[in-house]
């Protein structure tokens, strides 16, 4: 059986178009949330990376948004950098 991550790791970039699709400012969209404005503006700039699993779970439900929009890709550690 497969654990829920203790994190997620996600893509500011993408959490921001989705917050501004929907008309939201950051301190709105930290309300619905549950977190503060600062740290949806960490998320969005990159200061930040990861979320908790409550905290992403209900940014997630009120963007409307999916995995594969707001999940950063996660590196195979069987493929090498070359």
């Amino acid at each position: 059986m497969q654990q829920a991550p203790t994190t997620f790791r996600v893509r500011g970039v993408a959490i921001n178009k989705r917050r501004m699709q929907a008309g939201l400012s950051a301190p709105q969209l930290a309300a619905l949330v549950g977190v503060t404005a600062s740290y949806i503006r960490k998320l969005e700039t990159g200061v930040r990376e990861c979320m908790g699993p409550s905290s992403y779970i209900r940014l997630r439900a009120v963007l409307s948004a999916t995995d594969d929009e707001l999940l950063a890709p996660t590196e195979d550690p069987t493929t090498k950098k070359e």
